[in-house]
């Protein structure tokens, strides 16, 4: 990823945005199940509230995460057409000669074939490239390159 804030398209905003929703409603039920009494127990129950603490901390801290990363992208703007960044659509030819049309997100969707996570190894190599540079990255096959042909707005990918 680049040093900056770094945008996300819209279908990856509305994944965030449905998470997020979904965390907060399984984190008020967790929080109705914690005591607040001071009642002692065996150690069972000790153990059963550790163990919703536990979680209700996990979703906590997931909950920051993509508030976070909404944050970034609201102060990030629109992807660049110019340089590859998250939400870009990408025309790349392989070194086999193939070529296709790449969306890179954040989020994987099996509904598009054509997405790559900008974790993946071609999704980092790409990160930053423009029409024309030439890219090296990692395949389970060994090293790899390819050609960045276009780069086009945000494609409506994750």
């Amino acid at each position: 990823m680049t040093a900056g804030p770094e945008p996300i398209s819209e279908a990856a905003r509305a994944a965030l945005s449905r998470e997020l929703s979904e965390l907060r409603a399984e984190r008020a039920k967790v929080a109705g199940t914690l005591d607040d009494a001071d009642e002692p127990g065996d150690r069972a129950d000790q153990a059963d509230e550790l163990q919703r603490a536990t979680e209700a901390d996990r979703l906590d801290t997931r909950i920051e995460e993509i508030e976070g990363r909404l944050r970034e992208a609201s102060a990030a703007g629109a992807p660049s057409t110019g340089t590859i960044g998250v939400g870009s659509t990408v025309g790349v030819r392989f070194g086999d000669g193939s070529e296709s049309t790449l969306h890179l997100g954040e989020l994987a969707d099996a509904d598009d074939p054509a997405l790559v996570t900008v974790d993946s190894p071609l999704g980092r190599a790409l990160l930053g490239h423009a029409a024309g540079d030439s890219i090296a990255y990692a395949t389970p096959l060994g090293r790899t390159t390819a050609v960045v042909l276009s780069v086009g707005a945000p494609g409506g990918g994750s």
